[in-house]
C-alpha cells in the first residue's frame, strides 16, 4: 500500500493513500477535536471542529472530509481556529447542560456538594453516568471555552426508559447525528432518524413510537456511537469503571464476534464489540452486546460436569467426565454413535467435532443444533 508523509504541526506523520487529514493525525497521536466523526462512518463534516489551515488551500477544510496527500503542511492549534471553534462550540452548548463544562471546580465537585452557580443535581458533569468517558468534556476542555455569551436553551425531555437495556436522555443530545447516521449506514434498520427541523430538530422515532415499534434491533451500536450520555446502557449506567479488560470471542453462535469484557471485581460490568476484529468491526447483535452478563453470572449456571449417579446428578472434575463418555463410546460400533455439535460454538470446535467424529469415531452421522 502507498505511504504518504505530510506534516502535522511541525511533526512529520507518515500516512496511507487514501486517509483524510483527521486519520492521519489519529494515527500519529495528535489531537483534532471533532464530534462528529465515527470511525464506522462515512466521513461528514457536520460538527465543523476539525477546521485545520492547510498551506496553499484556501479557508479552513475539515480534516474529517479531507485527503491527505504527499507533502501536505497541515496546522491543526492556531489562534484563528481555537477562535472559530469556541464560537461553533457554544452554539453546540447552548442545548446541553454545560455550567459544569465551563466551571474550574469541575474536577474536584462531588455529586452533592453546594453548586456556587446553583447548577441541579441532575444536570451536573459529576452526575452524568458519562462523566470523564464523555467526548464533550474532551473537546470543551481543548478548546478552553471560558463563558458563553449565547443564552441556554433548556429542552425539558422526559427520558426514555420504557425499552430494554438502555434509556435515552436527549437533554443531554448534541444532534451529531452519528447514532442516526450508524442505524442506518452500518445496521440499516432505519430506527431512528432526526425529526422535525432548525432550531426544533430531535433525535426520535417515527411518530414518537418505542424502540420495540420502530424496528429497532437493539444490537447497541447507536449507543457504542453516541459521545455524551444522551445514550446509555441502563445495566452499567451507574457502575464503577472497570479495573481491567478482556478480550473473547462471542459465545452465542459460530460467526466469530470478538467482544471486549470490562470487569470489576471478577465480574462483568459491560461487554462493548471490538472495532479492531475483522469479522465484526466494532458490531454486535443484541445477544452479543447485552446478553453475556446474565447467564455467566446467573446463580443457575453449570459450572462444572455432571455425572448421573443414585439417581441424581452430582458434580465432578473433567477428567473424570471424560473418562466416563470415552469408556461408554467404546463399547459402540460406528454405526451405531452420531454426534450433535452446537452452534454455539466457534467454527473451529465444529470443526474439530466433525474430525473427531470421522476420525476417531468412524462416522459419519454429526449435524449441529439449528442456529439460535
Amino acid at each position: 500500500m502507498t505511504n504518504i508523509s505530510l506534516t502535522i504541526d511541525g511533526q512529520e506523520v507518515k500516512a496511507r493513500l487514501g486517509m483524510t487529514v483527521l486519520e492521519a493525525a489519529k494515527e500519529a497521536n495528535i489531537y483534532i477535536p471533532t464530534l462528529c466523526y465515527h470511525h464506522a462512518l462515512a466521513p461528514y463534516g457536520g460538527c465543523r471542529l476539525c477546521l485545520v489551515e492547510i498551506e496553499k488551500m484556501r479557508g479552513l477544510p475539515p480534516a474529517c472530509t479531507t485527503p491527505a496527500t504527499d507533502g501536505m503542511v497541515v496546522k491543526t492549534n492556531t489562534p484563528q481556529l481555537q477562535q472559530f471553534r469556541q464560537g461553533v462550540l457554544e452554539l453546540i452548548l447552548t442545548e446541553h447542560p454545560h455550567d459544569c463544562l465551563l466551571c474550574w471546580r469541575r474536577e474536584r465537585c462531588q455529586p452533592f456538594d453546594i453548586c456556587l452557580r446553583s447548577v441541579d443535581v441532575t444536570e451536573r458533569c459529576v452526575t452524568c453516568p458519562k462523566n470523564r468517558r464523555c467526548e464533550l468534556q474532551q473537546v470543551v476542555d481543548y478548546i478552553g471555552i471560558q463563558a458563553m455569551t449565547l443564552p441556554p436553551t433548556f429542552k425539558k425531555l422526559p427520558v426514555h426508559r420504557e425499552d430494554p437495556f438502555f434509556d435515552r436522555d436527549y437533554n443531554l443530545c448534541i444532534l451529531c447525528g452519528r447514532c442516526v447516521r450508524v442505524c442506518q449506514e452500518v445496521r440499516g434498520a432505519g430506527a431512528i432518524a432526526f425529526t422535525y427541523r432548525g432550531s426544533q430538530a430531535l433525535v426520535g422515532t417515527a411518530f414518537d413510537r418505542p424502540l420495540t415499534n420502530a424496528g429497532c434491533q437493539f444490537c447497541g451500536a447507536c449507543v457504542d456511537a453516541c459521545p455524551t450520555g444522551a445514550l446509555m446502557e441502563r445495566r452499567v449506567k451507574w457502575q464503577l469503571p472497570p479495573d481491567r479488560e478482556v478480550l473473547t470471542t462471542c459465545p452465542y453462535c459460530g460467526v466469530g464476534c470478538q467482544l471486549e469484557l470490562r470487569l470489576r471485581d471478577n465480574r462483568i460490568i459491560e461487554v462493548l464489540p471490538n472495532i479492531e476484529n475483522e469479522v465484526n468491526r466494532g458490531q454486535a447483535c443484541v445477544k452479543g452486546r447485552f446478553g453475556i452478563q446474565e447467564f455467566v453470572h446467573h446463580p443457575d449456571r453449570l459450572k462444572t460436569p455432571l455425572v448421573h449417579k443414585d439417581g441424581s446428578f452430582m458434580d465432578t472434575t473433567w477428567d473424570t467426565a471424560l473418562d466416563i463418555v470415552a469408556n461408554k463410546l467404546a463399547k459402540y460400533g460406528k454405526d451405531e454413535v452420531a454426534v450433535i455439535s452446537s452452534a454455539k460454538n466457534t467454527n473451529e470446535d465444529n470443526y474439530i467435532a466433525q474430525k473427531f467424529t470421522r476420525a476417531v469415531l468412524g462416522t459419519n452421522s454429526i449435524d449441529h443444533c439449528a442456529r439460535l
